[in-house]
């Protein structure tokens, strides 16, 4: 739970400092994102096979030209099986954003996850409507994690959001 504050004090302290930044525009998302299954030297773990996991990611992104910014990122795990529901971890997931022609996009994403576990995430991402002052998108994660007494692994999910 202290990892967890200070994180999100870091958090704070770098969005207060993004909104004086003169060049720079900020702006935010909220998302949820359904893990699909999950790939180790044991073999495929799906999803909603024994549980079931949803992430509801949070961001800043500080934009330092229309094409590129750093972005921060908080991500609750909740996990639901035949014992109840639980926050499983939380993610910080801090990282470049880059944005191409017609709404597509990546970010390369540092992972550090409250359960132990650290990596990379690939996200790449497009958007489906925009608006004047928001947008509708979907995106495609690829985490890559190690650690905590586990096999390195790799996944895949469905990432849908609005950013503002």
């Amino acid at each position: 739970m202290k990892k967890v504050r200070i994180c999100l004090l870091l958090l704070v302290l770098l969005a207060a400092q993004m909104v004086h930044a003169q060049q720079s525009r900020v702006t935010g998302y909220v998302s949820f994102t359904h893990p699909v299954g999950t790939w180790n030297k044991e073999g495929m773990k799906y999803n909603f096979r024994d549980s079931y996991t949803l992430i509801f990611p949070v961001g800043l992104n500080l934009m330092k030209t229309e094409r590129f910014g750093f972005s921060f990122e908080l991500s609750p795990a909740i996990r639901s099986d035949s014992t109840g529901t639980k926050v499983t971890s939380v993610l910080f997931h801090p990282g470049a954003v880059f944005k191409f022609r017609q709404g597509f996009g990546m970010a390369a994403r540092l992972a550090f996850e409250t359960s132990g576990r650290f990596g990379f995430t690939p996200v790449f991402n497009k958007v489906l409507i925009r608006k004047q002052t928001h947008n509708y998108w979907v995106a495609i994660p690829f985490p890559v994690r190690f650690g905590n007494n586990q096999p390195a692994s790799i996944g895949t999910g469905l990432q849908f959001g609005v950013g503002f």
